[in-house]
């Protein structure tokens, strides 16, 4: 099989240059071919096995399944993690809320029993990332999902991250609250019988509205529970987690969000409401309002 022959296969659902990588990267994680192979027509000595197996891999593409559910991986922060579908792909602007977190808590990195709390963990690489990066600090990771805190287990072993998960749906505390009018603090306990040093979420934010200008490979294949929003409540799950995190936090605890960019002022609005300060919103790479963090007063 050559090279231009599988990129251009692709070439009706992704650009040129996309479709060249995704081939690029498929033909050096699943059989070892570097770039100078691929130039150098190495591709063509694929045994038949070998063939079948990258026919295979096509086929899905060429349906629009994202190259990352193809091949089971996706990389972030430097680490390779295992995905499937039921758990959202990681994003490299997800990355940098890692980062973002990682640069303001550097001189943390070695105090023990800080504790961080990921809520919505989906494949893990938050929490396990951040774990990863501060050895001494003591992560917890929430999902809703059983699908998905059985993959964020598998990549916590296989990358060797020391943490803990636990499955809970965060739109559960708020709804049980307001039916009960009963005090957050005595709800939660024991879930919060230890307090958080830092709360960080890449809830679902996109409005329903808003898929009609998505990708047709996210649309069909990832996760609509780890992705999608009522239209009359974009910030549903930050309001949860706000107020969670409320309650949960350390006195100058830290709350950070990944944002919907269309409701970044909003959101950051919601948190002052609920009485954070020093509240900051940060761009991506991409020039978009994504990050939100704040400070428990």
């Amino acid at each position: 099989m050559k090279y231009e022959t599988l990129w251009r296969r692709l070439a009706s659902i992704y650009d040129t240059d996309e479709a060249k990588a995704i081939v690029r990267w498929m033909l050096d994680v699943r059989f070892g071919l570097s770039l100078t192979d691929i130039v150098c027509g190495k591709t063509d000595e694929l045994n038949e096995e070998e063939c079948a197996e990258l026919e295979g891999m096509m086929q899905r593409l060429e349906k629009g399944e994202p190259v990352q559910y193809v091949m089971g991986v996706a990389e972030f922060c430097g680490r390779r993690f295992h995905v499937e579908p039921g758990v959202l792909i990681p994003r490299p602007e997800t990355g940098e809320l890692c980062e973002m977190i990682l640069e303001v808590r550097g001189k943390r990195r070695e105090v023990r029993d800080y504790q961080i709390l990921d809520i919505g963990t989906g494949s893990g690489c938050i929490a396990i990332t951040l774990a990863l990066e501060m050895p001494q600090a003591n992560v917890t990771a929430w999902d809703i999902s059983e699908k998905a805190l059985r993959i964020a287990k598998k990549n916590a072993d296989t990358l060797a991250a020391d943490m803990t998960f636990e499955q809970h749906d965060i739109l559960e505390f708020e709804s049980h609250l307001e039916a009960q009018n009963i005090s957050l603090t005595s709800h939660l306990s024991p879930l919060t019988s230890k307090s958080f040093d830092l709360i960080v979420s890449n809830p679902p934010y996109i409005c329903n509205r808003e898929k009609a200008t998505m990708e047709r490979h996210v649309l069909e294949h990832e996760p609509h529970l780890a992705l999608f929003v009522p239209n009359d409540v974009p910030l549903l799950f930050y309001r949860a987690i706000t107020h969670f995190a409320k309650e949960a936090l350390k006195p100058n605890g830290l709350l950070y969000f990944e944002l919907n960019p269309l409701y970044a002022c909003e959101t950051e609005a919601m948190v002052r409401e609920l009485g954070f300060s020093e509240t900051e919103i940060k761009l991506d790479m991409f020039g978009k309002q994504r990050f939100l963090k704040a400070k428990k007063i």
